[in-house]
């Protein structure tokens, strides 16, 4: 059993890395469009792209694709549990936005609390496809090491007053959503056979929604979206890392549950982070011992976790 976990958890670290990459990407690109729900729209936007190639040119996961809305009207899935990309593109607006004003780390952080407190929740009563995962007394104390970390990575910002308290909020939040959202693309693969395929339908309605959203500040404000700038070129890779942190969470959830897979991502969010944060810091960047000691105890959780899993 171990070793066939050993495979998805890797994977689940090495994707956990990329998203802190991707915090850092999508959220230059925010600050060089002026605009984060803007740059949000181009980092689903890019990723649907890229999908429809696949789905286009790959018999399997074009397979994939039309088998989730039979599941559908079968009753094998319900209907929300194919719009998962939703609660992703909530996920991405608010990375985009908040980590000009955060840093990658405190963001990151702040996701951590919300992922791995909704992740315990989320795998008990069973939303994942992996069943119901009892709450231990490890497991619990996971998720409150988690929120203990985030406040003392950044008390010292907050007595400081430099640390905005509103883009913490809202990373909180999406970390909550987030956890919800693996669970339901994990149901989603498991219905398509296929975890591309669950990912092609995460980022259709993630970028619809961000879409309208957009639309709806455009024409709330009269400003027309800004153009894109002409580089580097890693600002528009965003969408890309999506693609592959969604099919890899759609193939590893099934396998290890939600709460693993969002503790394991997280140690690989938080070693990514540290090191974006020290070699290329953002202007809201604030590297103290404090988070230092808050990204400690975020790996503390994640063993506490691990240690904690057992099915019901």
């Amino acid at each position: 059993m171990r070793l066939q976990r050993g495979v998805p958890v890797a994977a689940s670290f090495a994707v956990g890395a990329l998203t802190a990459v991707q915090a850092r990407v999508n959220g230059q690109l925010a600050v060089e469009l002026d605009n984060g729900l803007q740059a949000a729209v181009w980092s689903f936007g890019s990723g649907l792209a890229i999908l429809v190639v696949l789905a286009v040119t790959v018999p399997s996961i074009r397979a994939g694709v039309a088998r989730i809305p039979r599941a559908v009207r079968s009753g094998e899935l319900a209907w929300w549990q194919a719009m998962g990309g939703v609660l992703g593109g909530f996920f991405v607006g608010v990375q985009t936005a908040a980590v000009p004003a955060l840093g990658v780390a405190a963001f990151t952080v702040a996701v951590v609390a919300g992922q791995s407190s909704s992740s315990l929740f989320v795998d008990r009563i069973g939303l994942g496809p992996a069943g119901k995962q009892a709450i231990t007394r490890p497991r619990v104390a996971s998720a409150v090491l988690a929120v203990i970390a985030v406040t003392v990575a950044v008390s010292s910002r907050l007595a400081s007053g430099g640390l905005a308290v509103l883009p913490l909020v809202l990373a909180f939040m999406a970390g909550l959503a987030i956890a919800f959202q693996q669970a339901i693309n994990g149901r989603a693969a498991r219905a398509a056979q296929n975890p591309m395929s669950a990912t092609f339908y995460n980022f259709l309605f993630g970028t619809v929604a961000l879409g309208m959203a957009l639309g709806i500040a455009v024409a709330a404000t009269g400003t027309a979206p800004t153009a894109l700038p002409p580089g580097p070129w890693w600002l528009y890779t965003g969408g890309l890392i999506g693609v592959v942190f969604i099919g890899i969470a759609a193939w590893a959830v099934p396998i290890i549950g939600v709460l693993l897979f969002a503790v394991v991502t997280i140690a690989g969010q938080l070693s990514g982070a540290l090191v974006l944060d020290v070699a290329a810091p953002t202007a809201g960047t604030d590297l103290t011992i404090n988070l230092v000691v808050g990204v400690f105890l975020a790996f503390v959780a994640v063993a506490l976790a691990t240690r904690g899993r057992r099915t019901t």
